[in-house]
C-alpha cells in the first residue's frame, strides 16, 4: 500500500468516526512507514480521539523529529503536543503559519496557540486570517471568540461566538461558552437562553448543567430544577456537596441564584473554559 491510499483509507473511517479502526489500520503499517511524518501524525490524532493522551503525544513528538514540511502535519502535531505544555510546539506552529500563510488550519493553530499562552492581540490577528481564508468555519470562529475574549474584548467576543453557534448550531461546549461571555457582557437574558441550550446539547457536562440552573432560576425560569436534577444525576460523590449547596441558593430565589453564578461560579468556569477544548 502507498502512502497516499494508506491516509485516505484512514481518512474514511476518521470521517466515519471509527477512530478504533482508524488507529489500528495505522498501527498495522506504521513500521511500513516509520519514516513518514504524516502517518505518526496521523496516528496521533487518531490515538487522542480514544482518550490515549500519552500515547498521541509520542505519535505527534514522533512526526515532528521526522522535520516535516507539510503545514498540516506541522500544524495538526505542534497543536497536539501544545496540550502538554511542549516548548517545541512553538516552532511548529509558528513554521506552519509562516510558510503556508494560507492555509487556513495554519493560521487556525498558531493563532489558538497565541491566545492560550497570554499573546491575545497576536492570536486575533492570526485567527482574523484563518477566517478570511474559511469564513464558514465554526470552529475558526469560535477560536476567535475565544481570542478576542482573552483579550478582554467581550462585545467582538459575543459577535465572533454568535457565528461560531449560526455555523454550528448542535456544539453545545460553544454554546455553554457564548452564553457565559454573553452573561460577561451584562446580557443576561440572552445567555441564560445560550446556557440551557449547551447544557441541552451536552449532556454528560455536569458544569454546563449547573449554570444552566442558576441562570435559568435567576430568570424565574422553570428549567431551573430539571437542570439541577441532571447535574445531580451526573455528579460525583465530592461534587453532589456543590449540587446541594447551588440547590439552597435557588431555592432562595432568583437574587440568590444570580448572585452565585455571576459571582461564585461562572467566572471561574468561563477562565477554564476559554483555556481548553474538547
Amino acid at each position: 500500500m502507498e502512502v497516499e491510499e494508506l491516509l485516505e483509507r484512514a481518512t474514511r473511517l476518521a470521517d466515519d468516526n471509527d477512530w478504533g479502526a482508524a488507529a489500528e489500520l495505522l498501527r498495522d503499517y506504521l513500521e511500513d512507514f516509520a519514516e513518514d511524518p504524516a502517518v505518526h501524525c496521523a496516528l496521533g490524532v487518531a490515538e487522542r480521539e480514544l482518550g490515549m493522551g500519552g500515547v498521541a503525544y509520542e505519535c505527534f513528538k514522533r512526526a515532528l523529529a521526522l522535520d516535516p514540511t507539510d503545514p498540516i502535519v506541522l500544524a495538526t502535531a505542534g497543536s497536539g503536543i501544545a496540550a502538554f505544555d511542549d516548548l517545541d510546539a512553538e516552532r511548529a506552529l509558528r513554521t506552519a503559519a509562516l510558510t503556508a500563510p494560507d492555509v487556513p488550519l495554519a493560521r487556525l493553530m498558531y493563532g489558538a496557540y497565541l491566545a492560550r499562552e497570554g499573546f491575545a492581540d497576536d492570536g486575533v490577528r492570526e485567527l482574523r486570517a484563518a477566517r478570511a481564508l474559511e469564513p464558514d468555519d465554526a470552529q475558526i470562529a469560535y477560536e476567535l471568540g475565544v481570542a478576542y475574549a482573552l483579550a478582554g474584548q467581550t462585545e467582538m467576543a459575543c459577535d465572533a461566538l454568535s457565528d461560531s453557534v449560526r455555523l454550528d448550531p448542535e456544539d453545545g461546549w460553544v454554546r455553554t461558552v457564548f452564553g457565559l461571555v454573553l452573561l460577561e457582557a451584562g446580557r443576561d437574558e440572552e445567555a441564560t437562553g445560550e446556557l440551557i441550550s449547551g447544557a441541552r446539547r451536552s449532556p454528560h457536562d455536569v458544569d454546563a448543567q449547573i449554570a444552566a440552573a442558576l441562570a435559568a432560576a435567576a430568570s424565574g425560569l422553570d428549567e431551573a430544577y430539571e437542570m439541577l436534577e441532571r447535574a445531580r444525576m451526573l455528579s460525583a460523590e465530592g461534587d453532589l456537596v456543590l449540587v446541594a449547596d447551588l440547590e439552597e441558593r435557588i431555592d432562595a430565589g432568583d437574587e440568590s441564584a444570580g448572585l452565585a453564578l455571576r459571582e461564585d461560579f461562572a467566572p471561574d468556569m468561563l477562565r477554564t473554559r476559554l483555556q481548553v477544548r474538547p
